[in-house]
């Protein structure tokens, strides 16, 4: 279980699965991210590319401790619902042992963010409880793009809407859900920050604390070769352009302002520091 301090603010992942990802392949995970263009970035290896060049995937949630405020920032993919990212299959982890191992209760958390709703950020927003989905963090505001959310709702596909509807509909229906614009303040040490392209309402999470600064970069980067490549873009980004745009340009501010980045797809040790690399960027943790 890792953690970090930020000032007076601690950050713990908490890790729901990890995978093995081929390199990149037409139709595949990252096109540009080939076997040979991966040994070209010697610093991947060994914590983010395998000896077989596969990339390494991490999907956690990150507890956010600050005064006054327990946050879960990104909820992964839940138990008990079947996905098309697992091939129809579900989910039987044992996340919320381990949630429950920081010392936190799934009552004492009074925050939740989705960075964007996709199928691996709000899972546990809900679990399964006598045949029905309720909210894991019953007293906790849901605090959810409301660009975002009014993009996937008018998307007519069976996938998204199953997820809408375990995973979203439930908190709007208990009446936890409070929908935000993308710079929206969470607390005098926690904001929103738009970063948009992999979705339309996508939003890192900036924490700043006694003179230090951290980021949890949601998915507008995937995997740290797109430090060395922000033109590298998954096949699922909504606006692969747009994406690219964004990672420059946020990869630049984070090095030049030496926040702590956290990924929230990146494997351990997940978390380091953007230096400048000739044109692009590397990661060093």
């Amino acid at each position: 279980m890792l953690s970090w301090q930020v000032g007076g603010v601690k950050i713990t992942r908490i890790v729901e699965t990890q995978m093995e990802v081929p390199a990149g392949e037409k139709g595949g995970f990252i096109p540009d991210a080939t076997a040979q263009a991966l040994r070209a970035i010697p610093w991947l290896y060994p914590d983010f590319v395998n000896e077989q060049d596969q990339m390494l995937l991490s999907i956690h949630a990150l507890l956010v401790e600050a005064p006054g405020l327990r946050l879960v920032v990104d909820t992964c993919i839940g138990n008990d619902r079947p996905r098309s990212l697992l091939g129809g299959k579900s989910l039987s982890t044992n996340f919320l042992e381990a949630f429950e191992a920081t010392g936190w209760t799934r009552d004492s958390v009074n925050a939740v963010i989705c960075t964007h709703m996709h199928v691996d950020h709000v899972g546990w927003n809900t679990m399964l409880v006598d045949g029905k989905f309720v909210p894991t963090f019953p007293n906790a505001r849901y605090l959810l793009g409301r660009l975002e959310f009014d993009h996937w709702s008018a998307q007519d596909n069976e996938d998204l809407q199953a997820i809408l509807a375990d995973s979203i509909q439930p908190i709007i229906d208990a009446g936890l859900a409070q929908f935000v614009g993308l710079d929206h303040v969470v607390s005098p040490h926690v904001r929103l920050v738009p970063t948009t392209g992999h979705t339309p309402g996508h939003v890192s999470v900036m924490i700043e604390s006694e003179g230090h600064s951290a980021v949890i970069t949601g998915d507008m980067s995937h995997h740290p070769c797109q430090m060395a490549h922000p033109d590298w873009s998954p096949s699922f980004d909504s606006d692969r352009k747009a994406a690219a745009v964004t990672r420059a340009r946020m990869f630049a501010e984070w090095a030049d302002a030496d926040h702590l980045v956290i990924g929230t797809h990146y494997a351990a040790p997940t978390a380091g520091h953007i230096r400048r690399d000739g044109k692009a960027f590397r990661f060093e943790s």
